[in-house]
């Protein structure tokens, strides 16, 4: 089946890539957030634990959003914590600053992507897997498009952070286009949010995207700083060095669903996880600029379609609470992205960051026995035929 893109799909699509343009910069930035504040790892990798913080107040804030607002708006709800936690970080030098707007900025970003899940999966029920994926990979243009502008910018006289102010612009000339077509419309349910415990099967597959999410950001943070420390470039060129990374995001978000369809959810889960632990071997013995820009296009495509489908793993196992499932999802990212960047960060000041960076192969390995325990049970969210 082929997936028909409406203006649903791209006005969830465009929300992400715009939230992407700000983490596409923030990021791979962190080497030079660090030199700017005179900070240690340690230190810079508080923000991603203010990310994750955000994150998980966004996870038990999203049923009751959706309850009130209805997904659309609750979405825009977001996007205004967003754009406002975003020109507090340009505008606040100090880390306390940066610090806190990184919590408010991340809380607003992790209710757009909440809500862009359950929207697209309501959307397209039998497509979800596909449609959240390729959403996903317009939205990494927007990754690739920060990477750019916060890189090129680092070589100039001008301060970094005014790569990440385009966020602004976009995100209210995509707001008043979509105004006429939000849903104002929306009568709260008579049982109230969605609640209630979930299985055992559900929570070890919510650890498995723990565990997914951490490889992500780890590698979105730091992956540049061992390109600097094993190829021995400067800050600017690697922070540059990650469009590898974006451009393999891109791809395999695009082009995954198609070439992974006559697979099952989770052997397609298997599968990418598989490639980017292959590529991940190859770049951490790399000392050639080269090889590990390839790698980290492999990694990229690795880690590519790893949230939309642990996603709909968490879905399937909710017995038919998509809200509460992606809420609790919202939950296990924000204490992989509070947890992972910060660990790395303390591991290489104690150890070095390339003996800090094999805590990643570690988390693949535990993604994929988690899959092996808890197959899927969604036959509705196996491949599309």
């Amino acid at each position: 089946m082929t997936l028909r893109r409406d203006r649903v799909f791209w006005t969830a699509a465009l929300q992400i890539a715009i939230i992407n343009i700000y983490l596409g910069g923030f990021g791979p930035a962190q080497s030079l957030l660090r030199a700017e504040q005179h900070t240690s790892l340690t230190v810079a990798g508080l923000h991603g634990t203010a990310m994750g913080i955000a994150a998980i107040i966004s996870g038990f804030a999203n049923p009751h959003l959706v309850h009130r607002f209805g997904r659309q708006i609750a979405s825009w709800i977001g996007f205004a914590f967003f754009g406002f936690g975003v020109l507090m970080f340009v505008f606040s030098p100090p880390v306390i600053l940066t610090l806190s707007a990184t919590l408010i900025g991340g809380f607003g970003a992790s209710t757009v992507i909440n809500t862009m899940v359950t929207q697209l999966s309501h959307h397209f029920p039998k497509d979800a897997s596909a449609a959240v994926s390729q959403a996903s990979g317009i939205s990494s243009g927007g990754y690739l498009i920060g990477t750019l502008s916060v890189g090129a910018i680092a070589s100039t006289s001008m301060s970094w952070r005014f790569g990440l102010l385009s966020v602004i612009p976009l995100a209210l000339i995509l707001y008043f286009y979509s105004r006429p077509y939000i849903s104002k419309e929306h009568v709260p349910h008579e049982d109230g949010p969605e609640r209630g415990a979930m299985s055992i099967k559900f929570w070890i597959a919510w650890f498995g995207f723990i565990a997914c999410i951490s490889t992500e950001f780890a590698t979105t943070f730091w992956a540049a700083a061992l390109v600097k420390d094993r190829v021995g470039s400067t800050a600017a060129v690697s922070t540059l060095s990650m469009l590898a990374f974006g451009i393999g995001m891109a791809s395999g978000r695009w082009f995954g669903p198609a070439l992974l369809r006559e697979l099952t959810l989770d052997s397609k889960l298997k599968s990418v996880l598989v490639f980017q632990f292959a590529g991940f071997s190859i770049f951490w013995f790399s000392h050639f600029m080269w090889l590990s820009l390839l790698t980290l296009f492999m990694m990229g495509i690795g880690i590519s379609m790893q949230f939309a489908l642990a996603s709909m793993r968490l879905i399937g196992l909710s017995d038919g609470r998509p809200e509460l499932a992606i809420g609790r999802s919202s939950l296990a990212a924000g204490i992989a992205i509070a947890a992972a960047p910060f660990l790395l960060g303390v591991f290489g000041d104690h150890l070095g960051i390339s003996r800090a960076y094999l805590m990643v192969p570690v988390l693949i390995v535990i993604a994929l026995a988690t899959i092996l325990v808890i197959p899927s049970e969604s036959p509705n969210l196996e491949a599309s035929r």
